[in-house]
């Protein structure tokens, strides 16, 4: 198993690193509270002096991780709807999944625990909410399909790259590209024939 990148000082956060990554290489499941403990070379008690539960410490994982997704549903809530502000959604999204890309594994590998658990719900609350503003009411359902797509492309990139040789950067280059054309596209074929220009 691969050693976990464990942040120094913060005990709460060295938790949540070592919790995340045993989770991620072996299953929420069969992981243990006493083997989080152990890795961290502490004692259960002091253990549950942060945390009670397993689910106690992935709720807070998707809470800190998820914080940046919300602010930028804020932040995009009071923009124009217009192309540039669907491809720089995607664009900031990108850069969130990429630096939280162990919890995403995490979420992939135990969908079954994810249903269960109410990050579940958390997590598809988010994506609807994106999904919602980057599709418009008026857009074909070919183009809503194209839409929501874009998102799920780059969730599904980041796994289907781990296999393919190449540069990590170039890899979510490529994966933003094929997302914002899905974007694109949805755009023109909802404003072919008009003046508007994105």
């Amino acid at each position: 198993m691969a050693t976990p990148h464990v942040r120094k000082g913060d005990t709460r956060h060295r938790i949540q690193d070592v919790a995340l990554s045993l989770f991620a290489e072996q299953g929420y499941e069969k992981t243990s509270l006493r083997e989080i403990a152990e890795h961290l070379d502490v004692t259960k008690a002091a253990l549950y002096y942060h945390f009670k539960t397993k689910e106690d410490i992935l709720i807070s994982i998707v809470d800190d991780l998820a914080r940046p997704v919300d602010e930028l549903i804020d932040w995009a809530e009071g923009q124009p709807r217009t192309l540039a502000t669907k491809q720089e959604i995607l664009r900031r999204y990108s850069e969130t999944l990429w630096g939280a890309a162990e919890l995403f594994r995490f979420m992939q590998e135990n969908q079954a625990t994810v249903r269960e658990l109410s990050i579940g719900e958390t997590f598809k609350s988010k994506i609807q909410a994106l999904g919602e503003l980057l599709k418009e009411p008026e857009y074909s359902m070919t183009d809503q399909v194209r839409c929501i797509t874009a998102l799920f492309s780059m969730h599904a990139g980041m796994f289907a790259m781990q296999s393919i040789e190449g540069d990590p950067d170039d890899k979510r280059a490529a994966i933003l590209e094929v997302a914002q054309g899905l974007i694109a596209d949805a755009h023109r074929d909802a404003h072919r024939g008009q003046t508007d220009t994105p």
